[in-house]
């Protein structure tokens, strides 16, 4: 195409460029964008930080409890982490949206923390994790899980087995 067409087609129907950041842009259904976490129902199981490729995912200890962040400076939006989680607290969002001065590059991280709690059963300080429902038979009640959720790992186990014994 030469300039002159181009420049008729452009002035009769539009450029084809988009109008980021001034404006809405098209994104497909299926891209992945910014991460997101919900700590509510994450497990604790730290695969999202093993399976990202750029390290943009870490866990790490504080005071109180278990701490989540994502650099999106460094992700690389590959949907490993998404992928992964058992529990579908790593999410991918379709926002794109992260052009961002140089000064503002600490300021682009996605944070979480998973508490600390108190077990309503022992009294250990454990993390309040969601508990892994996978190979549970019968699927639990809404009571039991709360109940499973307010217990430390080891009386989950202890509730599980006494469940299963149960006839």
């Amino acid at each position: 195409m030469n300039v002159l067409s181009l420049l008729g087609r452009n002035l009769t129907q539009g450029p084809y460029t988009e109008p980021f950041p001034f404006g809405p842009a098209p994104t497909a259904k299926r891209f992945r964008g910014r991460v997101t976490f919900d700590a509510a129902t994450c497990e604790g199981c730290k695969i999202c930080e093993r399976v990202c490729p750029a390290g943009a995912i870490r866990f790490s200890k504080a005071k109180d409890g278990l701490a989540f962040a994502v650099w999106h400076n460094s992700c690389v939006f590959c949907g490993n982490c998404e992928f992964h989680c058992p529990t579908g607290s790593v999410h991918q969002t379709t926002d794109w949206h992260l052009a961002h001065e140089q000064a503002r590059k600490y300021a682009m991280v996605e944070f979480g923390l998973i508490p600390n709690q108190t077990c309503s059963e022992c009294g250990a300080t454990a993390l309040a994790t969601a508990p892994s429902l996978r190979g549970i038979a019968p699927p639990l009640s809404a009571e039991e899980a709360v109940t499973l959720k307010s217990l430390c790992p080891k009386c989950r186990a202890r509730f599980l087995k006494a469940r299963r014994a149960k006839p």
